[in-house]
């Protein structure tokens, strides 16, 4: 099965920061919260973070505000978006924006660059498109196994970057792909993602993110996810909607 090809995307840095000050305000800056985030389900504080000259907005979710999950063990959301960041700087992507795990004024969690996005941008219309942005998003969300990929959770930026947000409940040893992301399934994969994804394979079985995924997950689950990249590399394929799992996040947006 060979790969499709397309035009490569560079990859903007959020928030004006390149990604290590960025990490590093996010480690070791001073967060003060300025309010909530309602809509979420899990506690989500919008903060404000300082490090001498350096701020920015950060979005900080404490563990003591995760809403226990039947499907996922307690306490592990914060550890699973620090993973899913992981992944996604070893694709080179940057589809996840800077984010760690610290301990901050309600006790540790996850603290996320803030991403601006684009006021004009449509969300249903970025949804139905084939932007290779999107695309190389739909190939992130089956390598780490995303179940609630909703469009709310994608943050378009001015100059056409697409971020993701709210990756807690992936990377599950089960199959739980749940998307809206579904416009390339079963087509062949491009010829960039089969690169990505050979080298994160090799990644995941003896090289830093694999030694750093096992800080964060289960053993069980960054050998599921190393299976996930096998089974992309081997059928050449985005994958098909699974038959015993909802295939659509509810509601979609």
């Amino acid at each position: 099965m060979s790969a499709e090809s397309e035009p490569t995307l560079s990859a903007a840095p959020a928030a004006g920061l390149d990604d290590q000050t960025a990490l590093r305000l996010l480690r070791e800056g001073h967060i003060e919260v300025a309010g909530r985030l309602v809509e979420a389900t899990n506690m989500t504080l919008y903060c404000s973070i300082r490090l001498g000259s350096l701020a920015a907005a950060c979005v900080y979710k404490p563990v003591r505000g995760e809403r226990p999950l039947w499907d996922f063990p307690d306490g592990t959301l914060a550890y699973r978006e620090v993973a899913a960041f992981e992944v996604s700087a070893a694709t080179g992507w940057r589809i996840v924006p800077p984010t760690v795990y610290r301990d901050g004024p309600f006790g540790p969690g996850m603290c996320q660059l803030w991403v601006d996005t684009d006021p004009e941008a449509d969300l249903m219309a970025l949804i139905r498109s084939r932007q290779p942005a999107l695309r190389r998003m739909a190939v992130f969300d089956a390598i780490v196994n995303n179940a609630d990929r909703k469009g709310g959770h994608l943050l378009p930026l001015a100059d056409g970057h697409i971020h993701g947000v709210d990756h807690g409940v992936c990377f599950s040893a089960d199959d739980k792909l749940r998307t809206v992301l579904w416009q390339w399934r079963g087509k062949p994969l491009p010829r960039e993602a089969m690169n990505v994804l050979a080298r994160l394979e090799r990644e995941l079985e003896d090289g830093r993110l694999g030694r750093r995924l096992r800080e964060l997950i289960s053993l069980a689950e960054v050998e599921a996810t190393w299976a996930r990249v096998r089974r992309l590399l081997d059928t050449g394929l985005h994958p098909l909607p699974s038959q015993d799992w909802p295939a659509i996040p509810w509601p979609p947006i």
